[in-house]
């Protein structure tokens, strides 16, 4: 276990880019009681800080978002000793003023996800923690500051609805999503920060708009390879700010994993089951997520 061990997850659009840009980079293969993770997960530098690096939809883009190992990825992860972790995804925006290309840190959730693992405590007991604030208050100011600095346009809030996928919305459901006050939509951010929260984990995630949702019709009848080519350019751009965003991030003078955090207590009162009833067996498997 590694101290001082940022995590990173990639997703559509800067998994790729961040395999060629961690320095001293080492493999590891993680065994966990959950699986395996999506890919070997990837332990180097960007800048002066150490980070723990995972592709979420592994190598080729080969899992969809129901099948990515949620659970396996974020026990990994802090096997190894991330007690932080920076994520990112590709997203629709559900609103005018997110445009594509932007980036977003998302601060809270609506989970419309059905088929996935959504916890660690399936068989030990009735664990429940806390989701009010879904994200990390102190690492999302921290990455906002880092924004600051950089011409990159990044929105400190927004609102992410999770849907299963793989089929996009229809434009019914993405007129809904805008009345429940979504600002985003993706397939990929739950049940990852559920887990984080569970495994006692300062969790962020950053949204790279890659273009608008359904419910904002097209200007003028445009064909298949010209709408895809312009998605695709629109998260290449963002896929590049974004990793100068985490860069700037990690090179800043704050201190990466705080101990002290909300967010590192968030099992202290969620465990309602009797002690004496959850077994020695069942405690050994999930004792990393009480560190």
């Amino acid at each position: 276990m590694e101290q001082g061990l940022t995590g990173l997850i990639g997703g559509s659009g800067l998994g790729d880019v961040l395999v060629g840009k961690i320095e001293d980079a080492k493999f590891h293969d993680v065994k966990t009681p959950f699986g395996k993770p999506s890919d070997r997960i990837m332990i180097g530098k960007i800048g002066k800080k150490r980070v723990a690096f995972i592709n979420r939809h592994g190598p080729g883009h080969k899992l969809s978002p129901s099948e990515v190992p949620y659970a396996a990825n974020i026990f990994a992860l802090k096997k190894l000793g991330a007690h932080t972790v920076i994520a990112t995804c590709a997203v629709g925006s559900l609103r005018a003023q997110i445009r594509p290309g932007e980036l977003v840190i998302v601060d809270q959730f609506i989970d419309r996800t059905f088929r996935r693992q959504n916890t660690f405590f399936d068989g030990y007991g009735a664990v429940h923690t806390e989701m009010a604030q879904p994200t990390c208050n102190r690492l999302g100011n921290i990455i906002a500051e880092a924004a600051k600095k950089l011409d990159v346009r990044t929105h400190r809030k927004g609102t992410y609805v999770g849907i299963e996928g793989p089929t996009f919305s229809t434009r019914a459901e993405s007129l809904m999503h805008r009345i429940w006050g979504g600002d985003l939509i993706g397939m990929t951010a739950m049940p990852e920060a559920k887990l984080a929260r569970e495994a006692q984990m300062c969790y962020s995630l950053v949204a790279l708009v890659s273009d608008y949702d359904c419910w904002k019709p097209q200007k003028k009848k445009r064909g298949k390879q010209e709408l895809l080519r312009e998605i695709i350019g629109n998260l290449q751009r963002a896929s590049g700010n974004c990793f100068e965003l985490i860069k700037a991030v990690l090179a800043n003078k704050h201190e990466m994993v705080c101990e002290d955090c909300d967010c590192r207590q968030s099992l202290d009162l969620a465990v309602w089951t009797d002690p004496k009833a959850i077994t020695a067996a069942q405690k050994k498997k999930v004792a990393i997520l009480f560190k």
